[in-house]
């Protein structure tokens, strides 16, 4: 598949309230030092009471739009990874839609967690190889949050909410950057490692309390040993596919779990530390929306200029992972 795929424009947002690990140590037994020395995490946002996965995406979306070029009536699809949508039904994305009056464009969700963001690039290059006219709003939007248990202290000083957006093209309009490859996959073997529960298999009646499945479970240890093979592999498969070496990668963005995994994928890959680059610490895991969130900052604080190549890779609950070459 050969099908130009160009990003427009790359945005990002998260809410305003700031839960520091110091927050977390009054109502969780941990500390700042335990949360810091485990995952390299001291904060992350939360979003306000009446604020949904939805509102973020939205703020990311007229973000995005606004620096593509293009406005809302040249869409033709709005699409949103999420594990942490508003509803069942609707879909953020058409929740999103209705928010910015795009009239009747495609609009579907889909989910696959962490690396939903490399998944949604390729779903994005395949629309636009079929349809080469069609004008692409990808949303990337958790609200983590509101599934982590905060008597777990093993998972709830992880995860952090945000959104990140991208209007995608295969025009000739000029593009922040250009999708060069993409591979993702999946080892549903492994789906038990990371759940959220919520859905059909939880058989709830009318007035029933919500129990612990409703929230995060994460088999830690095990979930490290995976993301950090599969991460390495598939960034070293897709090199290799592109007759490409580490060297000519200029920045590596992986997705921000936790600062241990990404040393340890930058330490298989032999990359050097000043070319990987981590927000991990401000923002947590914040699941799909957290390679957008890191891309979108690399590019505002300078560390990517134009010409660089970006090789990002991710990894998530399904067990889900992929990596993606970006030229600059």
């Amino acid at each position: 598949m050969n099908a130009r795929c160009n990003l427009l424009s790359l945005s990002s947002h998260v809410p305003s309230q700031v839960l520091t690990n110091d927050d977390l140590a009054k109502i969780v037994d941990t500390s700042d030092e335990w949360i810091t020395t485990r995952t390299g995490i001291k904060e992350r946002r939360r979003v306000a009471p009446m604020e949904n996965a939805s509102d973020l995406g939205y703020k990311a979306a007229v973000k995005a739009l606004a620096e593509s070029g293009l406005s809302v009536c040249d869409l033709t699809h709005i699409i949103t990874a999420t594990g942490t949508p508003d509803t069942l039904c609707p879909s953020v994305s058409c929740i999103i839609a209705g928010k910015l009056e795009a009239g009747h464009v495609m609009a579907f969700d889909f989910s696959a967690a962490c690396s939903g963001y490399l998944y949604g690039l390729s779903i994005c290059r395949s629309i636009l190889c079929q349809n080469p006219e069609a004008k692409i709003l990808f949303i990337c939007a958790e609200a983590l949050t509101r599934r982590s248990d905060w008597s777990d202290r093993s998972t709830c000083v992880l995860f952090g909410d945000g959104a990140g957006a991208c209007v995608l093209s295969a025009g000739e309009e000029a593009p922040v950057a250009q999708l060069e490859d993409c591979i993702c996959k999946s080892d549903g073997s492994l789906s038990h490692l990371i759940t959220v529960g919520g859905g059909t298999a939880c058989q709830y009646k009318m007035g029933d309390p919500v129990d612990s499945n409703f929230f995060i479970h994460m088999q830690g240890r095990e979930v490290y040993r995976h993301a950090v093979r599969q991460m390495a592999a598939i960034c070293e498969e897709i090199l290799e596919k592109n007759g490409l070496t580490i060297a000519d990668v200029d920045l590596l963005v992986p997705h921000q779990a936790n600062l241990r995994i990404i040393e340890a994928v930058g330490s298989r890959l032999d990359i050097a530390t000043e070319k990987v680059f981590t927000n991990v610490a401000r923002y947590g895991n914040t699941s799909s929306a957290s390679v957008p969130l890191a891309l979108a900052e690399a590019r505002e604080t300078g560390r990517i200029q134009p010409g660089m190549r970006v090789l990002m890779t991710a990894f998530g609950g399904g067990l889900t992972f992929g990596a993606t070459l970006l030229r600059f």
